[in-house]
Parts: C-alpha cells; structure tokens; sequence
C-alpha cells in the first residue's frame, strides 16, 4: 500500500511542493500523483468486453476495469466531440462554454484567425501546469489552434483537423510544422505517449492521450484496416453489432449501416486503441510508477454501430437524437495502492463531473472554487470505495435538443417545437417506446421538464444559451430557427 501518495495526502501540500519541483533531486520521484487521461474518438460503452462485448478484443481496457473501478452509467453531455472534449477539460457544458458543436476546418483551428474555443476558462492542464505539473497533448485537440500548445500543455503533438479520412499518411503538428506521418497514426500516439512517460518520470506529470481511433466515420470504414487486428476480424461476423431496419431519422452514414465491412473495419481499430492502452500500463509499470500514476479511460461520447436503426451519433439523424447509443461512455479509473481493485459503480455520472471528481481526488477541497459554475459533482470518494450521497441524474444538449436522464426515465426536449420524448427506462432500456403525451405519464413528464429547465437556467451562460438567443462559437448544424443548414462540403468534419 501507497503512504506518502495517499491522494487526499499527498496534494494537499501541492502548493509547497510545485514550488520547489524543479528542486526534486535526481532520482527522487515526486510525491504528487500522476494523471494519464486517456480518451477515444467515438466510442460507446458496449464496444468493450468489460462492458460485455464478446466480439471485439480489448484486453488491456479490461484489465484496467478489473484493476480499479468501471462505472456502468457514465454519460456525455453532447453528441460530438469539440464540445465532449471542452467539457471534460473544463467543467462545464456547452451552454456555458460556447461549443455547441464540433470544429469545422476553417477558420477556428488553424489559419491566421485561429483561436482556442476554451482559453477563457480555468482547465485542467491549466490547474495541474500552476501545480508542478509538466503537461503534455499526444493525439486529437479539435478544439482550435491547433498549431501551437494550448491552455497549460507545453508538450505538444496532435493534427491539424479533426476529421479522421486515413490512418496512415495523414497530416500531423510537431515543433509548430505541418507534415505527413507514414506511421499508423494509433501507434504514433501511443510512440509518443510512452516516451512522454519516461521522459517526465523524475516529476509529476499529466499526459493527455487523445487517441482519434476507433472513430467509426468516413469512407475509411469502407477498406479493411491495415492493423494488426485486421487479419483476426476478416472472418468475423461480429453479431455485438445490432443488424435491423434502418432509423428513418437516419441522415449520415447510410452505406456504413448493417456494412459488414466498416463493421470489420470499427472492431480493428478498436482493438488498435486497446493495444496502446496496454503499452501505456506497461511503460508505467516498467518506470515504476504504477501507484503514482492515476489512469482514467474514457470516450469522447457514445456511438451506434446499429443500435436504433443508426450509425454514428446524434449529429448523424435528423432530428438530433439524444439515444443512450449517443450518450453512454465506457468510464474507468485505475490507481494501484489508493483505488481498490475489481469495483463498479452503478451511480450514474456526467463527463461534466471528472473534473472536480479529479481535483478532489488530487487533494481540492472545494473544486467548484478552482472551477467556478460548473454543474460537475465530485465522486471522488467512490472511487476509494466509500459511500455516498448522490443524485442519479445527468443532462444533455446538442443545439435545439436537451435531455435529463435519471436511474429511470428519460426525457427529450427540442425546441421550438420538437418532436419530444419520454421513456420508462426500467421498462424499456431500448428506448423503444416513446410515452410522451400519455395521460398516465403526465405528472413525471411535467417534472423532468421543469427539471431540465432549472438546471439550465442556473448554469447557461446567456450568451451561450441557444434557447434564448445565445451564440455558438463554432458553426452550428441548424440555424436560429432550427432548420436544417448543414453545409455538405463539411460533413466529413465529423466530432
């Protein structure tokens, strides 16, 4: 067992020992815990075998479950991934820090009026950077000026898009430089990832591994992976893969639903991914520094390989869809020594919610005064296998559509005149059968939507506030009258 790096221990005398990190004697390894956040581009929570997929081969992703705590109702405030990404780095929902939608290649990620869509706020590189901590990117930004590091980061290696069209060739940012990068891009990121490790073994250190696999979008999905894992999938008919009539709100992704091939395609990147998640662990466990790292996997959000007639995420249908396949991610925490091995955790959790959870395990008292309004909970002592009081519930919105999910119900609303939804979830976990409008139904439906409503008129920023006039600062898929107005010659850009 871990003494001096007990979390709650160890950084509560972070502002003694960040002033004096770069005093660390050769050797002596920092007292302050190590953060690896490791998150995926487009991953639902059923496409791992600890989620209890029996077709796709995430071994090392399992193992991290079994080593530490998996939660089983983990859920992201948004369909795509800039605005996913915003929240998991500051807190806060789209309707607070203005991305309500995902980066299109021009003009906010690179060109001469570049700018980060999330500079303004208190982040997590942020707060770790002003804590001694050297922070490092390797893989996806997609969250603007993508040229130079970011918010906190000083090392820096990531693309200049957020579209994935290739894994190989593709076009990458280092040293400031544009350029084309033979290797398989899962591998690079994970190259760097590991050497980023033992570079910054001597102190701490918190590693953004932001892997743009499995992703599941394009025509890429059309040819067989060049993987590994590609040869293992050929043959595989990979049934974890709903087969079904297609939505008829289905609007994207058409050739890719019941296609075998991006199916094949999906379940080799994925295992690609799992591959360098294993690589991580085991860089920490050769640099001895298993139980003074904190390692978490997540995805951006949800995705549908077949579940409701769809495949893709909620920008993917017309009207914007608020599904679980959407909302649901894998979400695992893994810290030898403080977090106990082999837990879950049916509480049902936000992505709003890691970064306080994450403050408050490395030793904040109150988050929510290093974070400001954030509608993010701490659950850090779950983690540690202690108890708590806790509220069921998490929200959503993506543009004119806003959801609350509680243990038992689900509730759609989209303005500014739907269509709206209401599920009994512990009846229909499928969200088959829409009850909004029902008589019998008419007390809860009445309170969720004045649930929903109270919990955005507390936390929306007006000027974000999309219901009430509010901007974006990204282009959005529907204009001020929410009508439909996707450019076609950006619809690759996909979060």
């Amino acid at each position: 067992m871990r003494n001096a790096c007990r979390p709650w221990t160890c950084v509560l005398a972070v502002l003694v020992v960040f002033c004096v990190a770069e005093e660390t004697p050769a050797g002596e390894k920092s007292p302050q815990t190590n953060v690896v956040l490791i998150i995926t581009d487009n991953q639902g929570a059923w496409t791992l075998g600890c989620y209890g997929n029996p077709d796709i081969q995430t071994p090392h992703i399992d193992q991290m479950a079994r080593e530490g705590i998996r939660f089983t109702r983990a859920f992201s405030s948004n369909a795509v991934c800039s605005p996913t990404r915003a929240t998991v780095l500051t807190g806060l929902i789209p309707s607070q820090h203005g991305v309500h939608s995902y980066l299109r290649k021009q003009p906010i990620q690179m060109g001469p009026d570049a700018y980060c869509v999330i500079s303004e706020f208190p982040t997590l590189p942020k707060i770790l950077a002003q804590r001694g901590y050297r922070c490092g990117l390797v893989g996806k930004w997609h969250l603007g000026n993508n040229l130079k590091p970011q918010i906190g980061f000083t090392d820096w290696i990531t693309m200049p898009h957020g579209a994935t069209s290739t894994f190989y060739d593709a076009e990458v940012i280092e040293n400031g430089q544009v350029r084309r990068e033979p290797t398989y891009l899962t591998e690079l990121w994970t190259q760097h990832a590991v050497s980023f490790i033992e570079q910054n073994r001597q102190r701490p250190f918190f590693l953004f591994l932001s892997y743009n696999g499995p992703y599941g979008l394009g025509n890429l999905l059309l040819r067989p992976s060049r993987n590994q894992h590609q040869t293992f999938y050929a043959d595989k008919r990979l049934p974890s893969f709903p087969r079904g009539e297609m939505h008829p709100w289905l609007y994207n992704n058409k050739k890719y639903f019941n296609n075998i091939n991006a199916i094949r395609r999906y379940a080799a990147e994925a295992s690609a991914v799992d591959d360098g998640v294993g690589r991580v662990l085991a860089a920490l466990k050769k640099n001895g520094l298993d139980e003074q790292t904190l390692v978490l996997f997540l995805a951006d959000q949800g995705w549908a390989g077949g579940q409701h007639g769809i495949w893709g995420m909620g920008d993917h249908t017309r009207p914007i869809h608020a599904f679980d396949s959407t909302m649901h991610i894998p979400l695992i925490f893994r810290h030898p020594g403080s977090i106990p091995p082999q837990q879950t955790s049916d509480r049902l959790v936000a992505n709003y919610d890691l970064l306080p959870t994450l403050l408050g395990y490395l030793g904040n008292e109150n988050p929510r005064t290093t974070i400001g309004n954030s509608p993010g909970r701490d659950f850090s002592k779950i983690l540690l296998g202690r108890t708590i009081e806790w509220d069921d519930v998490a929200y959503y919105e993506y543009e004119n559509t806003r959801a609350i999910r509680t243990a038992a119900w689900k509730y759609v609303h989209r303005v500014p005149s739907g269509p709206h939804e209401l599920y009994r979830l512990t009846d229909d976990p499928g969200e088959q059968f829409n009850l909004y409008g029902q008589p019998t139904c008419e007390a809860i439906q009445t309170s969720l939507r004045q649930r929903l409503e109270k919990f955005f008129d507390r936390y929306a920023d007006p000027q974000y506030d999309l219901w009430r006039g509010g901007r974006s600062k990204p282009l959005l898929l529907l204009n001020n009258k929410h009508r439909l107005t996707l450019d076609k010659n950006e619809s690759g850009d996909h979060g």
